[in-house]
Parts: C-alpha cells; structure tokens; sequence
C-alpha cells in the first residue's frame, strides 16, 4: 500500500473512471470524479459486453457485491443465409451488461442505492470517494509537485473553477478532452461503418429467436455485413430467464461523405452526432428502411431479432491511438479508451478499462514502475492493430480506410 494517500482526481466517471477510483480508493487515496454529464445517472443505452478476463479479474479483487453478474454461453456458432448452422465452437463467454457492472462499481465506489445490488459497507482503511456530475474540464496544468485542473459546470452559465490534485487520471472515453488539450493532433477517424444495436425482452421472443440466441453466440457475415446476437442481463441485471435480454449488434458501411450516412446520424429534431445516435432519436423512416433491409439480407431468425426491436440506437465505429498515456512526469495519466478506442469487434474496451485499473493500482503500490506504461501501450497498439484487421476484413474484404470525425 502507498505510505502516504493522495489526493486524485479522476476525469471521467464511467467504467474506466470508476475501476480505476475503486482500486485507488481501497488503497486508502482520496478519490474525486468529475463526470461531465449534467443528469446523476449515465444512460447505457441498453448495450452489452463480453465479460472477458481482465474484467473477471478485476471484479472478483474490487466489487464485492453478493449477486452474479455474467450470462454464460457455452456455444458459438455461424449461420449461413438460410439460417443453417456454417459451423459451431463448444467455447464458453460471459456476458454482462453495461449498466449492471456501473450501478455495481457506484455502490462500492460511493455507495449510490440502486435496485442492481446492495451497497458494501465502507471499510476503515479505504479512503473517500466523491462523484461529481456536470463537470467539464477545461484545462489542466503542471505546477511541479501538483496539477490543477479548470472546469466549468455545464449547469450553470458561468460558474469556472479550479483544483489541484497529486495526480489526475483522464478515463473520459474515446474523444477525451484531456487527450485533445494535450495532444491536438490526436484526431479520432471514422472507419467507414456504423453498429446498429438493440434489444429484444428473452420472454417477449417467438420460438426461432430463443431456440436461435437463447445461450448461444450468434454471428453471420455477408457482403459488407456483420451481425451478432448474445444474452445479456435485463432490468435491474436480472439474469433470471424469460427476464434476460437478446442482444443484437449489426454493423453496416456508411461512405463518411454520404447523403445516408448524414441523414442516419442527424436525429429527430434536426441535429447531427458526430459518433452516436441515441435511443428514439433515429429518425422513423431510417428505421423502417432498415427493418426492411433486415428482410432482404439477413437470415430469418436475425431478421426477425431486428424487426422486433423497439428501441434501436447507432454508434459510428472510430479509431483512435495515442502515442503516450504519461504526462507531467507521471502526474496525469490516461486510461482506457482514452488511450486507445478499439474497435469493437474485439470486445476489449472493458478489458482494457480494467487491465489499466489493476496496473494503476501496482504502480502506486510500487510494484511496477516504467514498465507499466510501456505495457500499457504495447496493449494499446496491438488490440488498435487487431481491431482494425477484424474489422477491415468483415466490412471492406480488407479494404484500409481512414476517414476523420470531427
């Protein structure tokens, strides 16, 4: 354990922000967390995770919550076009959900109540840790033993401050302000294809479905197409079954300066997003269009799976890399997908999230010392290099392409 606590702030209050603010805190470090979004609760959008490894790991070690969290699926296979099976792989996967593993690390983290899990009592040796909402940094500066940070909250019109920290870890995603304030020309690039994702309720699916996705891994790939299907946990993370979710992540090319690929990512109301597409935002006729897309290409039981969706959203697929995640001789770190946003054909962004929780946590024990940045990015460029093939490969038939997002 450290000799001394310290006072970190954490940018970012998500995943990332808040394994890497658990581990500091049961290292007795007082730990803030400025999260910019204004509402007291982060909107999931209903997605799920591969529950991998690292995450497993971390889990066990900090999150000491007395429920389950995963679904297992001990099957993987891929359909051909008429819905028989291409091939199967006896190989097991764990699945969660994003909001069941959030609403778990808030009650440990700062004891948040929520119907997901009880909230652990605080130990004697952990230190403090506080989360603030609507708190958009602006600025972040060396002062040799310490770094201040300058925010404003995105509630009020003018309300600017300013703290200082003995270390200041950036976990504030894929587009981290941070990053940008520090390295501008870091820019993050459209690949050329966006998911489409949702849900449907397992006790609300016709027989095909649950017989198709019921604890299975599903995939089929076509010509420029990709979809995928796993179970993951339901409201409140119950993995009851009839309760569960079948999950659904369709992946579908977009040329950046297309008439479709702008009217997909304008909403509703008229306004553009530049990486996602909200819950009921997307425009009805786009979803229609979709739905009967859905008919033509897709094997029955995954066509089925998207045309009984009720709340479809779109994430924009993007890469981005830094070329370091150290700064102000080790005073500010980056973590997570703010050092490299993977693509998610290889399910490890969470991982990431976790395995750079896990080696904060060593090096501020002084277990490792150098090395665990290099590590860090050796990881970063292999899992950026990996997604890319994957992703090129499903897409483009291997086809490069680099288009930018503002």
């Amino acid at each position: 354990m450290a000799t001394q606590p310290k006072n970190i702030i954490i940018i970012g209050g998500s995943l990332a922000g808040l394994m890497t603010g658990l581990t500091l805190k049961h290292l007795g470090h007082t730990i803030r967390i400025y999260e910019r979004s204004p509402t007291t609760l982060l909107h999931s959008q209903g997605a799920g995770i591969v529950f991998g490894p690292e995450a497993q790991s971390f889990f066990s070690q900090h999150v000491h919550v007395s429920r389950s969290l995963s679904i297992s699926s001990k099957l993987r296979q891929t359909l051909n076009r008429d819905g028989s099976i291409l091939n199967r792989d006896e190989r097991e996967q764990k699945m969660v959900s994003w909001d069941l593993l959030y609403f778990c690390l808030r009650a440990c983290f700062d004891g948040l109540k929520s119907s997901y899990c009880e909230t652990p009592e605080r130990k004697e040796e952990e230190g403090k840790g506080k989360y603030f909402y609507a708190r958009k940094v602006t600025g972040v500066k060396d002062l040799g033993e310490q770094v201040e940070v300058e925010f404003e909250d995105v509630d009020a019109d003018d309300l600017f401050g300013s703290e200082k920290a003995d270390l200041v870890i950036a976990a504030d995603g894929p587009s981290s302000s941070v990053r940008k304030l520090l390295l501008p020309e870091v820019v993050r690039t459209y690949a050329g294809y966006v998911a489409w994702r949702g849900t449907v309720v397992e006790s609300e699916a016709s027989k095909l479905l649950k017989t198709t996705f019921v604890d299975h891994f599903t995939f089929f790939h076509g010509p420029g197409i990709q979809i995928l299907s796993y179970l993951i946990p339901g409201e409140n993370g119950s993995l009851e079954p009839g309760k569960r979710l079948i999950n659904w992540v369709w992946y579908c090319n977009y040329p950046a300066d297309s008439p479709e690929y702008k009217d997909l990512m304008t909403d509703s109301d008229g306004h553009f997003h530049h990486t996602t597409m909200p819950v009921g935002k997307i425009q009805d006729q786009l979803w229609t269009q979709q739905k009967e897309h859905a008919k033509d290409v897709l094997p029955a039981a995954f066509s089925e799976l998207v045309c009984a969706t009720k709340m479809p959203f779109v994430q924009a697929i993007t890469d981005v890399i830094s070329p370091q995640a150290s700064f102000f001789n080790k005073k500010l770190l980056l973590v997570g997908d703010a050092v490299a946003g993977f693509r998610p054909h290889t399910a490890a962004s969470t991982s990431q999230a976790a395995y750079h929780a896990l080696l904060v946590e060593q090096m501020m024990k002084g277990e490792i010392s150098n090395e665990m940045l290099d590590e860090m990015m050796d990881y970063a460029r292999h899992l950026s290099a990996a997604g890319q093939k994957m992703g090129n490969r499903s897409q483009f038939g291997d086809a490069g392409i680099n288009l930018k997002v503002s």
